[in-house]
């Protein structure tokens, strides 16, 4: 028996229905991107909104928030039941305040207080002027507004974005407090694990419904897709076995060979029909020059900004092939520390050293700093014509803008036009054409869809050289780095093996509060295991390391062909006096490519033992 059963019904109503969207169709510039799509809400619904960037999903939410009017369907709001929609790109825009912004939200009857109470919690004054707010304090004021009413229906479009993790961790608390019915899109796999209780997935225009939360996703989208493929498959097998009798053996009695002839008209139109999926994006970073093993050495740093220390004696020693990442609250220092870190800014005190050939690429989570008036193609080309240099090597930027979803017909779009899960995969193209052994990713995750997150994770696990990470995204945290360094407050960093999840078990508390107490404890206090009665945490490989394991034994492989060969080549006896620059060239090859078996062996080898350490545990 299947665990799950796709459905595009609206299903059983066991609570009053206070939302639906029925057949929706929606067109832009000749494209359908809603066809007959469906969306039913139930009063304490708990809805999950997926599917590729570009689907449709904010669409269909601005629909159901009345926003947008579809060219064709119906929209049912229960009588009297309160709508709030939270933009993915919030406008403050004239008001005053923000307390003006978030009171302007309230309806007759409304809390006045609420509005005031849930700035105060969100670390905001109320009396910020709009203008000058960052990203995150925007995104916080949005927050207020949508919640302030108590609605009946809450519809969020990215509410983690530019959220650091003491704000989502308020916010999944909030939101699970609530009465409301919630419809949100996220990239944030943990946080649509926490409060998702049913997914819905927008795919071709379609949404079908899973009565699970979304852990249970992907599975059953898998699933799905491979039903597709394979009745696509017996479509086009019958599609060939009566093309070949309409040839050969059209001269059977008149009447059946109309109806035969029509039923193959209406196969071949069904299959015009059919709206194939989305490809995917096509991820690898150029890789440069392999650099030193020491990337960068810092020892007992400080910084501060007057009377405020933001870094007070933190050191650390980051290897080729490490990802770090980095987290704290926003305003802790994140960006400073990585400046520092990477040579762009000095520190008060204290020595940093980048290692010899470091080639560095950054990629700039302020989609902001490209002008909004430069073409799509203009932007991966500095404006030098149609070609691009990706890791050294030309290629036509049209070809290399399909790589990333792009459709060629997109070249002249200025990237304001584009979404913003479009500009996300527009500064990766930019980043990953670029030759490196330092990546530098700041805030990586914002408006991707969750496929692109899948494949920029496994990007990452392959890349050869160092990688440095800022995210407030959990999951992806503990699926790319192999340590964290964490603000533990007043200025103190602390670096912990492993990812989120393995710093939560090692500190033992709740972790980056707003004010977290410092760090007095040794490395073994803060390690200490929970009290014997408490439940053990179920351990895992992370998925770098499971990955890794996967990836290295071919690796390895490779390299002993390679050696083999190099000695094959050495092992003749007149090779030095017959072409003296190819023997020093290949035992110089064959002294590396040892050095580099002997790296992956040992890398195998600890692998080996933590997996067997984690199943035996």
């Amino acid at each position: 028996m299947r665990p799950f059963a796709p459905t595009n019904q609206v299903p059983p109503p066991l609570a009053p229905l206070i939302l639906h969207l029925r057949d929706i169709d929606l067109t832009f510039g000749g494209t359908p991107l809603l066809e007959g799509a469906e969306l039913a809400v139930m009063r304490g619904d708990r809805l999950c909104l997926v599917g590729r960037n570009g689907s449709g999903k904010s669409t269909l939410l601005k629909i159901a928030g009345g926003l947008v009017a579809p060219d064709k369907g119906e929209i049912f709001v229960q009588p009297g039941a309160t709508v709030r929609y939270l933009a993915q790109e919030p406008d403050l825009s004239g008001h005053a305040t923000t307390l003006d912004y978030v009171e302007d939200g309230l309806a007759p009857g409304d809390d006045p207080y609420r509005a005031q109470y849930l700035l105060d919690l969100l670390g905001l004054t109320g009396q910020e002027t709009p203008g000058h707010l960052s990203g995150g304090e925007a995104r916080r004021a949005a927050l207020a507004r949508a919640l302030a009413p108590k609605p009946d229906i809450l519809l969020l479009d990215e509410p983690t974005n530019h959220l650091d993790l003491p704000a989502i961790a308020w916010l999944e608390k909030e939101l699970r407090s609530l009465p409301s019915a919630i419809v949100m899109i996220s990239h944030d796999r943990r946080f649509l694990e926490t409060l998702s209780r049913a997914t819905l997935w927008l795919d071709r225009g379609d949404v079908k419904r899973l009565e699970q939360g979304f852990s249970a996703f992907e599975e059953w989208r898998d699933e799905l897709l491979e039903q597709e493929s394979t009745a696509r498959h017996k479509l086009d097998r019958k599609i060939a076995a009566e093309t070949h009798w309409l040839i050969h053996g059209v001269s059977a009695r008149r009447k059946r060979n109309q109806r035969r002839l029509g039923n193959l008209m209406d196969m071949r139109q069904q299959k015009r029909e059919l709206r194939q999926v989305t490809g995917e994006v096509k991820l690898a970073a150029a890789q440069g020059e392999t650099s030193g093993k020491l990337v960068i050495d810092a020892e007992n740093i400080t910084k501060a900004y007057g009377d405020r220390t933001l870094i007070d004696g933190f050191s650390t020693r980051i290897l080729r092939g490490d990802r770090v990442g980095i987290i704290g609250p926003n305003g802790a220092g994140k960006t400073t520390l990585l400046n520092i870190l990477t040579g762009q800014a000095a520190p008060d005190t204290g020595k940093v050293k980048v290692g010899v050939s470091v080639e560095m690429v950054t990629l700039d989570q302020k989609r902001e700093s490209l002008n909004p008036r430069t073409s799509l193609s203009d932007a991966l080309t500095d404006g030098s014509g149609d070609t691009i240099s990706v890791g050294g090597e030309p290629r036509h930027v049209i070809s290399y803008m399909k790589d990333f979803l792009f459709l060629p017909e997109q070249a002249p779009t200025p990237i304001g036009e584009l979404s913003g899960g479009e500009r996300g995969r527009l500064m990766l193209a930019r980043a990953l054409a670029r030759p490196s052994n330092l990546l530098v990713l700041d805030e990586p995750t914002n408006d991707l869809d969750l496929e692109t997150l899948d494949l920029l994770q496994e990007m990452i696990a392959d890349y050869e050289g160092a990688v440095l990470l800022v995210s407030h995204d959990r999951d992806f945290i503990d699926r790319v780095v192999t340590s964290v360094i964490a603000w533990e407050g007043e200025g103190q960093w602390r670096e912990y093996p492993g990812g989120y999840s393995d710093m939560l078990a090692q500190r033992g508390e709740a972790p980056l509060r707003d004010k977290p107490k410092k760090d007095k404890g040794s490395a073994k206090t803060a390690a200490a295991p929970s009290s014997p009665g408490a439940p053990k945490e179920k351990r895992k490989l992370s998925f770098k390391d499971s990955h890794a394991l996967k990836i290295l034994p071919d690796r390895m492989a490779k390299l002993e062909e390679e050696i083999a060969g190099h000695k094959k080549v050495l092992a003749d006896p007149n090779l030095f006096a017959k072409n003296a620059q190819r023997f020093t060239d290949t035992a110089a090859a064959l002294t590396k490519a040892e050095a580099k078996l002997a790296d992956l062996e040992e890398e195998w080898l600890a692998l080996e033992m933590k997996r067997e350490d984690v199943e035996g545990g």
